[in-house]
C-alpha cells in the first residue's frame, strides 16, 4: 500500500486495507519513497554531469519526482488550497474539493509551492550538495505522513484515503519516524551535521501547520490533505537545505 500510493511503481494491490494496513503503510511512508529520492538524486547528477544550468536541473528533479508519484501530492496541495480558499462553510470547501478540477487559488498555490522547490533545490546544486539535497528533500517530505495521521486526528469525511488513514499510527510510532530520519540526516554527506536534522524539524512544521488549519476548517483529514502536507514539507526541507 505505500509503494502503491506514493509511487507510479507497478506493484500489487494489499489484499486487505485496514486501520491497521494503512497506518503501517503511513509508517513506512519513508521508505517506501526511496525510490523517489534515487530518482531525483540521479536527475540531479545527470544534470551536474552534463552541465545543465542549476534551475533546469532542479526542475527536471522535482519533475521526475511529480510523475514518479503521478502527481497525486501535487493534485492534492491544489484541492486543498481551492477548498481553504473558496468558503468558511465546511461542506462546501470538502465538495470544492471533492470535484478535483483546479481553481485560480489552486493554481497560484501550486506555482508558488513549485517555484520554491525548485529555486530551493536549484541553490543547494549551485552549492554543490545538490544530490544529498534532493534525497533528503523528498524522504523529509514523506516522513511527515504518520506525524499527519497519529492517533487523535479525525477525518474530515467518513470515505476515502483519509477515512482510511485518519488516526491509524500511535503516538510513539508517529513521532518515532521523523526522529529516526532526522537522525539519519545527520549522516547527510555534504552538509552539516545539524542540516538535515534541521530540515526534518521544518517539514514537521509546515505539515503540522496546514494539518491544524485544515482540521479547524475541515474537521480533520482527507487525501488532498495529505498531498499537500507532503509538498509543502518537502519545499520547507529544501529550504532549510539550500542554507
Amino acid at each position: 500500500m505505500a509503494l502503491g500510493t506514493l509511487t507510479a511503481l507497478p506493484v500489487p494491490a494489499p489484499r486487505v486495507i485496514d486501520r491497521r494496513v494503512a497506518g503501517g503503510a503511513m509508517l513506512l511512508a519513508p521508505l517506501a519513497a526511496t525510490p523517489l529520492a534515487a530518482l531525483a538524486g540521479a536527475v540531479v547528477l545527470a544534470g551536474d554531469a552534463t552541465g545543465l544550468p542549476a534551475l533546469a536541473t532542479a526542475g527536471l528533479a522535482i519533475g521526475a519526482v511529480a510523475l514518479g508519484s503521478r502527481g497525486l501530492h501535487l493534485d492534492g496541495l491544489a484541492d486543498t488550497a481551492d477548498g481553504l480558499g473558496a468558503s468558511y462553510d465546511r461542506e462546501r470547501a470538502l465538495e470544492i474539493m471533492r470535484r478535483g478540477d483546479s481553481g485560480p487559488t489552486g493554481v497560484a498555490t501550486l506555482v508558488l509551492v513549485l517555484i520554491v522547490q525548485c529555486a530551493a533545490l536549484a541553490g543547494a546544486v549551485a552549492a554543490g550538495h545538490g544530490v544529498t539535497a534532493a534525497v533528503a528533500g523528498v524522504v523529509a517530505g514523506r516522513a511527515v505522513l504518520p506525524v499527519c495521521c497519529v492517533r487523535g486526528v479525525p477525518s474530515a469525511r467518513p470515505e476515502g484515503l483519509g477515512a482510511t488513514v485518519a488516526g491509524a499510527v500511535p503516538v510513539p510510532l508517529a513521532l518515532a519516524v521523523p526522529v529516526l530520519v532526522g537522525g539519519l540526516a545527520v549522516l547527510a554527506p555534504g552538509l552539516p551535521w545539524w542540516q538535515g536534522p534541521l530540515a526534518v524539524a521544518a517539514s514537521c512544521a509546515a505539515a503540522g501547520l496546514l494539518l491544524a488549519r485544515c482540521v479547524r476548517r475541515l474537521g480533520g483529514l482527507t487525501g488532498d490533505v495529505l498531498g499537500a502536507a507532503v509538498e509543502l514539507a518537502t519545499a520547507a526541507a529544501l529550504l532549510v537545505l539550500t542554507l
